[in-house]
Order: C-alpha cells, then sequence, then structure tokens
C-alpha cells in the first residue's frame, strides 16, 4: 500500500519536476551559447567570472519558473498559452539579472560581479527560443511516434472558420484515438488556397472520388455552425456517395464547459437532416407561467409525455403528477428524474377510461393544469379496432376533460395530430372528434382549453425512424408503403417546447398548428439512413415498397378544408381559424358513440363519418360506405353542406 501511494505521487509530480530541471538545464547551457557568440565562438572571455554567474543564474531561474509555473504544462499538449508563460518566464528572468547588475555596479555590494547587459538580452532572446523550440520538437516527435505506433484515420475538416480550428486543435489533442487532418474545406473564396498550421484549404468541388481515394479518407467532419440545412443535406448526399463517414460537430451551448472534446463529435444523425433549422423556444415568460402549478401529465411514459415531464421538471412547478397505464415504461420515466436529482412529482398507474380513478385523482392533488398527451396512435391497429380507438381517443379525452372542467383546471391542453385533419383513418377520425369536443366544452366551462397539432416526431414509439434503424440491423430490405409519400417531422424536444409554448399562450379554445418546414419524402429519409449507417443502396440495403396500409395518407395536411391561420409572437406557432360547430348536437353524438357496444365496428364508424363529413376512408374496407354516400348523394341530389344528413339516411 505504501509502495502504491509512492508511486501515485511519483506519476503525479515526476514528470513536472523532469521539466523543471530540463528547463533550467537549457537555461543554463544557453548562457555558455550566448558567451560562445557573443565572442566569435572562441572562448575569450572571462571563465572565472562565468562560473561566478552561474550559480546566480541558477537562483533567479529557480524563483523566475516558481513563480510562473511554465514547467506545470503538460509539453505534449503545448499551446499558445504555455509559449506566452515561458516568455514570461525568461522575461522575469531577464528583469532579475538586470536590476541585480545594475544594484550591484552602484552598491558594489559582491566585489568583480558583473554581467554585461548585451549577454542578458541575447541570452533572453536565445533561452526563450531554445525553451519554446524543445517543448515543440517535443510534440512533434510524440505525435510522430503516436502516428507510427496506433493506427490512425485520414480526415478532412468541412469549414475553416473558428469552429473548424477548434475541432482541429481538439483532434490534435485528443489522446483517445489518433487522427491525420489531411485538409480543410471551405466554399469561402477569400479562403481557398490558404493555409491553417500548414494545411491547405480546399473547395468543395475538389473533393471528388479520386482525391478521397488518393488521400484514403475515411471521416469528413462537419464543423461549421452556421452551414444551412439544405446544404448539409446535399453534402452528406455527394460525400456519402464516396464512401467515407460523415460526422458533426455539435453546436458550441453543447460543448462540455465551453470546449470542444473528441468524444463530441457523433456521426450525422436524420435529425440534422430534416431541410429546416432547429425550432427553438425562448421564452422568458415559460418560467412564470409554470411556477408554483401542480400539473398533470398523462400518457407520461410515451414518447412526447416523457420528454413534458423532463422539461417541466426543469421549471419552478409546486408538483407533477405522472399518468400512464403502461407500469414499466413510467417505472422508467420516474428513474429517470430520481437520478436527476428530481423529487417533487407522483407517478401514478392509471387509465384515463377510468372516470372514478381519475376523479380520485384529481380530487387528492387538485391539479392546476393538465396536459394530455396519451392516446392510440398506430393507424393500422386502430383501423382494426374502432372500438379501442374511441374508448381511449375520445371518451379517455372526454372524461379527462369534463374532470379538468369539473375541478376548476386553470388550462387544459390536448395533443393532438396532423392525421385530425380530413382524416383517411380511424386513428385520425377519432383524434379529430376529441379536438370538436374539447372545442364545445370550452364555450360552457371556465377552464382553458388549447389543442395543438403537430405531425411525425423522429424517434417516438412506433415511428419509421426507429422502424429502418432496426431493419438495418438485421440486414435490411427497408420496407415502405409508397415510394412517393411524404411526411412533416419534428424532434421529440421541439415537440415538447412547442405544446409547452401553445400551452402559455392559449387563451382558451384554439388550435395550435406547428409550422415544421417542408414535408420530407420517406423514400429519401430511408436512402439517407443507408447512408448514414455506412452503407450502400441498393448493394448493401435495398428499399421494398409494400403498398399503403389501411387508413395511411399518401401525405398529410395541417389544415382541415374550411380552415385558415392567425399568426403569433412565434413565427413556428399559428393558430387555426376552425368553422363553428353545433356545440349541443356534437357533444350529444360523441357521448352517443362513446357508449356504442365493443361488436359494431361498422355503427362506429359510420357514427363517425357522420359526426366528420370530412373523414374519408383511405386503403381501407370502410372504402365502402363513402362508394354508399357518394351513390346516395348522386341519385338524391344532395350537396355537400348536407352530407350529415345523408349518413342519417343510410
Amino acid at each position: 500500500m505504501i509502495r502504491n501511494y509512492f508511486f501515485n505521487l511519483s506519476q503525479r509530480y515526476a514528470s513536472k519536476w523532469l521539466v523543471f530541471f530540463i528547463d533550467l538545464s537549457v537555461v543554463l547551457i544557453t548562457l555558455f551559447a550566448t558567451y560562445l557568440i557573443r565572442f566569435n565562438f572562441t572562448l575569450n572571455f572571462d571563465t572565472k567570472q562565468f562560473l561566478v554567474q552561474l550559480p546566480f543564474l541558477s537562483i533567479v531561474t529557480i524563483l523566475s519558473f516558481l513563480i510562473v509555473g511554465s514547467y506545470k504544462s503538460v509539453i505534449r499538449h503545448t499551446g499558445f498559452t504555455d509559449v506566452v508563460n515561458v516568455f514570461k518566464a525568461v522575461l522575469l528572468i531577464a528583469s532579475i539579472c538586470a536590476v541585480g547588475v545594475l544594484l550591484n555596479r552602484t552598491t558594489n555590494l559582491v566585489s568583480n560581479f558583473t554581467i554585461p547587459l548585451s549577454i542578458i538580452v541575447m541570452h533572453s532572446v536565445l533561452s526563450f527560443v531554445a525553451l519554446a523550440g524543445s517543448r515543440l520538437v517535443f510534440k512533434l516527435s510524440y505525435n510522430h511516434l503516436k502516428c507510427k505506433f496506433k493506427t490512425s484515420k485520414n480526415i478532412l475538416i468541412y469549414g475553416a472558420g473558428d469552429s473548424g480550428i477548434i475541432t482541429y486543435n481538439a483532434i490534435l489533442n485528443g489522446t483517445n484515438k489518433n487522427f491525420n487532418v489531411i485538409n480543410f474545406i471551405d466554399d469561402n473564396v477569400k479562403k481557398r488556397g490558404k493555409l491553417i498550421n500548414g494545411i491547405s484549404i480546399l473547395n468543395s468541388k475538389e473533393i471528388t472520388e479520386r482525391f478521397i481515394n488518393k488521400n484514403d479518407i475515411d471521416e469528413i467532419i462537419v464543423a461549421s455552425q452556421t452551414i444551412e440545412p439544405k446544404r448539409l443535406i446535399k453534402l452528406v448526399d455527394s460525400l456519402m456517395d464516396l464512401n467515407v463517414q460523415v460526422k458533426k460537430v455539435p453546436p458550441i451551448e453543447k460543448w462540455i464547459d465551453g470546449e470542444l472534446n473528441t468524444s463530441q463529435i457523433k456521426q450525422v444523425q436524420i435529425e440534422d437532416l430534416l431541410g429546416r433549422p432547429p425550432i427553438e423556444i425562448d421564452n422568458p415568460n415559460l418560467v412564470n407561467e409554470f411556477k408554483g402549478e401542480t400539473i398533470i401529465v398523462t400518457g407520461a411514459a410515451g414518447s412526447i409525455g416523457s420528454e413534458l415531464v423532463n422539461q417541466l421538471s426543469n421549471f419552478d412547478v409546486k408538483h407533477l403528477i405522472l399518468v400512464d397505464q403502461a407500469e414499466s415504461a413510467l417505472y422508467d420515466v420516474q428513474q429517470d428524474l430520481k437520478r436527476a436529482g428530481k423529487h417533487n412529482f407522483t407517478a401514478i398507474v392509471a387509465d384515463i377510461r377510468d372516470g372514478l380513478r381519475i376523479d380520485t385523482i384529481f380530487q387528492y392533488h387538485k391539479p392546476t393544469m393538465v396536459f394530455h398527451a396519451a392516446a392510440y396512435k398506430h393507424v393500422p391497429l386502430m383501423e382494426k379496432s374502432p372500438y379501442e380507438a374511441i374508448k381511449i381517443n375520445v371518451n379517455g379525452t372526454k372524461l379527462l376533460a369534463d374532470t379538468a372542467s369539473r375541478y376548476n383546471v386553470k388550462k387544459f391542453v390536448f395533443v393532438s395530430t396532423d392525421k385530425a385533419v380530413n382524416p383517411t383513418s380511424v386513428m385520425g377520425a377519432t383524434k379529430r372528434m376529441a379536438e370538436m369536443y374539447i372545442s364545445c366544452l370550452q364555450k360552457e366551462s371556465k377552464t382553458k382549453f388549447i389543442t395543438t397539432r403537430f405531425g411525425n416526431v423522429l424517434g417516438s414509439n412506433g415511428s419509421v425512424i426507429p422502424l429502418f434503424k432496426k431493419q438495418i440491423e438485421q440486414g435490411g430490405p427497408l420496407t415502405l408503403t409508397h415510394k412517393d409519400i411524404t411526411r412533416y417531422f419534428m424532434t421529440i424536444p421541439e415537440a415538447s417546447q412547442l405544446v409547452l409554448e401553445a400551452g402559455t399562450m392559449g387563451k382558451g379554445g384554439e388550435i395550435f398548428i406547428f409550422d415544421m418546414g417542408e414535408s420530407v419524402k420517406i423514400y429519401d429519409l430511408a436512402k439517407n439512413m443507408i447512408k448514414l449507417s455506412g452503407l450502400r443502396f441498393p448493394e448493401d440495403i435495398d428499399i421494398k415498397i409494400t403498398g399503403l396500409r389501411p387508413g395511411e395518407k399518401l401525405y398529410e395536411e395541417l389544415l382541415a378544408n374550411g380552415e385558415n391561420t392567425l399568426s403569433t409572437y412565434h413565427k413556428k406557432i399559428l393558430i387555426s381559424k376552425t368553422r363553428e360547430l353545433n356545440t349541443q348536437k356534437i357533444k350529444a353524438d360523441i357521448e352517443e358513440l362513446c357508449i356504442t357496444n365493443r361488436f359494431q365496428s361498422n355503427n362506429i364508424v359510420l357514427k363517425m363519418k357522420q359526426l366528420i363529413p370530412e373523414y374519408k376512408s383511405n386503403n381501407s374496407d370502410y372504402e365502402r360506405f363513402d362508394k354508399r354516400v357518394q351513390i346516395y348523394k348522386k341519385v338524391k341530389g344532395i350537396s355537400d353542406e348536407n352530407t350529415n344528413k345523408t349518413y342519417s339516411n343510410l
């Protein structure tokens, strides 16, 4: 144990004291070299005087090094700051020597002792060059040996600005892996042909397959912080075809303590290829909005619900109530919060269809806000189970909204979907009915009911991204329902932030829709995922078209027929202006639908079509009802405005 203690002590301090004595030796040797240079490389100088000067210089040098601490730097990572410290030490040595010599001349404390001022000046320059040069030589030698004995990767850095230089330094000083930076890439005409640390800057057009093969390039790191998403997509497409890995430096705000580490440089993610800049929320009003509130989040173990919980837990809320029927997933969320040091929450396993259970939760916890994210969302599954879709998406929302209204909850934020717009599926129709019910309830309640509507969420449970990842791991092929299918996408944090923002700005009765940029072609998304996995399409993994699933749309919409929008103070959030609803009739029809027999699937769908005239089934058994309606309308001469009457006559 004692031996280990002294071994650790030696490992900790030996290297810096070794540097200290080497530097001291360099300073003393350079004094001799200075005399040689001064006297034309002869020994025609007073050697006795020189031997007296050596102890004096040794004491001065030791004091200077101890004061400045230049010997404490890690030599193999020598940088500009270390060179500055060497300069400070040398300047201090020269200053003390000069002052000492001048004082001795006037006081004659030590007779016959002096150092020519020209020698002091020359020695300062020579010792600085020697000390800085020795560090540089050691650093270059270390890097050379590291390259020789470690497997190295040849890389290119895209972006020759500040971020590119910081990335280069991080790579150079990294200890885990060895990288050899071949070139910088930058499309700025002013930088073309220039050098950074001896490394030339090329234009992206010069990065051809021949160049990649000739220089044996393994990786290209995108360091530019200002690159536009569309430019990044184009760049990734062109580079991945050259069979190289493309990695990306994270945003500056995600650097650890403001410094970039090589471990933070990750492979380009599919989120980077959305074709739009990330949606950012920076609203100080959120802090005041949730301060001291008791908030219920339903579906708290789901993708959106768990992220809502995560973000809400960062505010000064009074209490968070997490409600979900999936006990294992809810347990995981609970443990994540505890690990993060959060304790002002209660996790409750409960079914939102159980009115008595929900009432008990409200009675005990007295929530002031509700975020309702619980839902059945898988389109093909709900197409086969209309009764279950109604029970959760409509009746569950109805029970929760009624309870919130009864307990005078301040705000009720409902998480809807773009599939509720001109629905073509049972799932979309049930979400639209839930929107309609809380809109009706708004007119007779003190609670502010707010709806948020957005598209697909990247990486959420059951979304296309995890499916593609699993299929890639299994060797493919990737299955796609249609080559031309498109979807709007956003990340889980983006969706949750926008829900919180809409909940803050909502006054009651609004349907907030989110600007998610241009819709993304899923076929292109699939190809990019194959490339991001380091594989080739279609040589390594192919894409198989399987045909649209029951109820599935070819493309999604954010606005229904008869809707337009109003702007808000956030450019990415709009308010949908919905048509007027017959409140009493719709509420009564929805309540009747919620008690329909589970074995009457056809009757359930017919009633939904009666409630939602724009609901037209697609690639589903229920299309027959729409065809019957069209034939009936044609025979009877009924206009679209009287569609509700048509359904009731069938």
